[in-house]
C-alpha cells in the first residue's frame, strides 16, 4: 500500500483488512486512531502505556466482533474505536478505585455496551478454560495441548506417551477431552 493510497481506505476496507490480519491495515489503524485514544487517556489520569494497553484491547474487541460476524456498525469506525476505548478506560479507572469516573471527552461516543459484554464473557470463558486445564492434571493436559495447540499428529503423541497404537492415543485424547469438558462446565454452569 503506497502512502497516497492509505489515506483513501474506507472504514469497510480497514475492517476487511483487520479481519484478514493485514499488518498494513493494523499500522494504518494505529496511525489514524491511536493519537485520539492517547489524548483521551492522558487527559483522564492515564499514561501512554495505559493508552497503548487500552488501544490494543480495543482492537481485540473489534477483531473479535469482526471474526464472529457480529459487528453491527451504526457510526464511523473512529467513533466506535473511541467509544470502546472510553468504556474500557472507565472500567480500568473504576478497578483502580479512582474517584471521579466522569471522563473529559474529546470525541463523540457510541453505545458499545453489548460489544464489551461479549468481550468480557469470552475473556471469562478463556480464563475458565485455562483454570480447567490446570485442574485437569497430567498426562491429559499435555496430551490435549500437544494435539490442539502444538498440532502434533496422533502417531507423534502415541510415541511420546508410549501408547501401543494411535487408536489407543485417540481414545485417551477423547477421555481427556470429556474430563476437561466436565471440569469447564461444572464451573461455567455455576456462573
Amino acid at each position: 500500500m503506497t502512502n497516497s493510497n492509505r489515506f483513501h481506505l474506507s472504514d469497510d476496507q480497514l475492517l476487511a483488512g483487520l479481519a484478514n490480519g493485514s499488518d498494513t491495515v493494523l499500522e494504518e489503524l494505529y496511525r489514524r486512531y491511536f493519537p485520539m485514544v492517547l489524548h483521551l487517556i492522558l487527559n483522564n489520569s492515564g499514561t501512554e502505556d495505559d493508552a497503548k494497553d487500552i488501544y490494543q484491547e480495543t482492537l481485540i474487541v473489534l477483531y473479535e466482533k469482526l471474526t464472529a460476524n457480529s459487528l453491527d456498525l451504526h457510526c464511523q469506525l473512529k467513533t466506535y474505536i473511541y467509544s470502546v476505548s472510553r468504556r474500557l478506560w472507565l472500567k480500568q479507572l473504576s478497578t483502580r478505585n479512582r474517584t471521579g469516573a466522569l471522563l473529559r471527552d474529546t470525541e463523540d461516543a457510541a453505545d458499545v455496551s453489548e460489544d464489551l459484554i461479549d468481550h468480557e464473557v469470552r475473556d471469562r470463558q478463556f480464563d475458565l478454560m485455562a483454570d480447567s486445564l490446570d485442574r485437569l492434571g497430567e498426562p491429559c493436559r499435555t496430551l490435549l495441548e500437544d494435539f490442539y495447540i502444538r498440532h502434533l499428529s496422533m502417531q507423534a503423541i502415541t510415541e511420546k506417551f508410549g501408547y501401543t497404537n494411535a487408536d489407543n492415543a485417540k481414545t485417551q485424547k477423547y477421555k481427556c477431552l470429556m474430563r476437561l469438558k466436565r471440569l469447564f462446565f461444572s464451573v461455567f454452569k455455576e456462573e
